[in-house]
């Protein structure tokens, strides 16, 4: 294996951003822990899978303010003391969620207030955090630093969820919230080291204002804005995690075990490409990249839903398909479908976040992060909604198989209707 096949380290030499990026990873994980312990917390008071889902869309609408309100602060302030400010105020809240776990005082209501909190306090950091990267490292080594940021995600995906839960069932809510605090303080150590960073330009005041002022950007940069439809059309079609839960319990069989091996796929699509993502900071079509990724996919999502219409149809299927008695050649065909998605996502994300970070200006930087934020929490969301909609009116494999289509041809349109975006340069970044 070629050396330079695998993942550049080169980022993590400079040593404010591997304090920042192990602060963040630490914290990130913890917060993995937080959302996924609230999660079974309200079930256990509720009894009710609804009341959980709502957890993520009460605060949908106060990430999204958030999210673009952070991002004019970036652009307006020391986006190092932003970050510290919106970190300190997740850091209460989950302090008062221990607390309140201490003290055997939580209420539903608590929980999906902190909850709230926490999802706008973080939206704020991740814009804040993301703008303040190119100012420590060389443009060269983004893909390899958004590359690393792939690795962190994995990770608190994978182990994340299954940790909360070990930690839950033998130490209880309130030693995990507890974790989740000490783990934040990572965070504080990654932006507390930081020098001052200040945006460079002509500076926005926040407010109305600084939002037209990054609107009327965004009209003119033509290769941001579609990178933004692209992803949300990835999202929007190609995101059937929605779906796991009834496919584990009645399509491919195996309950839970295949629920989380499913989702874990994903995120195991992420770790590999990132371990091997040297050769992806090579390359100067960086708008090609990106549509080639988002079209590898929507290959992967057609296929998954091809493995669902053939357990439909019955292939390999045992004599009775339910939670103790799965179809198990087509779920590891599901899952490599699933692990070829999260990679593909993966890609593309690493250029996405390059090209964001290089071709925006550093005094507009934190906006366009903020509506990034919002592409990437909201495109899940409403994907969910088309899976779940689509599969209840029809059945569990369509959503994916008709998604995995649309993907291919509305991306396949849009990247041949733009040919400044095929011909994105690296190397002379234009927004």
């Amino acid at each position: 294996m070629r050396r330079d096949s695998l993942m550049d380290l080169r980022p993590l030499r400079t040593p404010a951003f591997a304090r920042l990026w192990v602060g963040s990873t630490l914290a990130g994980l913890g917060g993995q822990l937080t959302v996924v312990a609230v999660m079974l917390h309200v079930y256990e008071l509720t009894g009710d899978t609804f009341a959980v889902s709502m957890i993520a869309v009460a605060g949908l609408l106060p990430m999204i303010v958030a999210g673009l309100y952070g991002g004019m602060l970036a652009d307006a302030f020391d986006r190092r003391i932003v970050a510290l400010l919106a970190a300190s105020v997740t850091f209460a809240s989950t302090l008062l969620l221990a607390g309140l776990a201490w003290a055997g005082g939580e209420t539903v209501w608590w929980l999906y207030a902190l909850s709230i909190v926490n999802s706008a306090a973080n939206s704020v950091v991740m814009a804040s955090r993301a703008a303040i990267v190119p100012r420590l490292i060389p443009r060269d080594l983004l893909p390899a630093a958004a590359a690393l940021q792939g690795i962190s995600a994995g990770v608190m995906v994978m182990a994340g969820p299954a940790l909360a839960g070990v930690l839950v069932a033998f130490t209880g809510y309130a030693w995990t919230y507890t974790i989740d605090v000490v783990l934040m303080l990572g965070l504080f150590l990654g932006l507390w080291t930081l020098p001052p960073i200040a945006p460079e330009g002509a500076v926005v005041k926040a407010g109305l204002e600084s939002l037209r002022d990054g609107w009327r950007f965004l009209r003119k940069a033509s290769n941001i804005r579609l990178q933004f439809v692209l992803d949300i059309t990835a999202m929007t079609f190609g995101q059937p995690l929605a779906l796991f839960p009834a496919i584990g319990a009645v399509l491919l069989g195996g309950g839970a075990i295949t629920t989380g091996a499913l989702t874990a796929s994903i995120a195991g699509g992420v770790l590999i490409s990132s371990l091997f993502s040297g050769p992806i900071g090579r390359v100067r079509r960086q708008g090609l990249g990106i549509a080639r990724a988002v079209q590898a996919y929507g290959i992967s999502i057609l296929l998954f839903g091809g493995v669902l219409l053939a357990a439909a149809l019955g292939m390999f299927a045992p004599e009775v398909v339910d939670a103790e008695s799965a179809n198990v050649p087509l779920i590891v065909a599901a899952m490599v479908a699933l692990a070829v998605s999260g990679g593909s996502d993966n890609i593309s994300a690493i250029y996405r976040s390059t090209m964001l970070q290089a071709a925006v200006p550093d005094n507009i930087r934190g906006r366009l992060q903020g509506v990034f934020i919002v592409v990437v929490a909201g495109g899940p969301r409403v994907g969910a909604l088309y899976a779940g909609t689509l599969a209840t009116l029809t059945t569990l494999w369509f959503p994916p198989l008709l998604g995995g289509f649309a993907i291919l041809a509305i991306v396949g349109v849009l990247v041949r209707l733009s040919p400044r975006f095929r011909r994105y340069d690296a190397l002379h970044p234009q927004p």
